[in-house]
């Protein structure tokens, strides 16, 4: 089941705004944390899934699809 979302500004609104996008960011490794932060477009909780698990294909993390 897709986690419903309102779309948000940026990144940083969405983790101030929404608890779950919030804790699931603080679970994910501090170089992913760290290459979210700098990217533009994750506004929602799901495009926020989609960059971590794009960014561990890439192979930036290892692996991440227990998140």
């Amino acid at each position: 089941m897709k986690h419903q979302t309102p779309g948000y500004l940026c990144l940083s609104d969405l983790l101030d705004q929404d608890l779950s996008a919030y804790e699931y960011f603080q679970t994910l490794p501090p170089d992913v944390r760290e290459a979210l932060k700098r990217e533009d477009g994750v506004t929602n909780f799901d495009e926020l899934q989609a960059h971590a698990r794009h960014l561990a294909q890439d192979g930036l993390s290892g692996d991440l699809s227990v998140f």
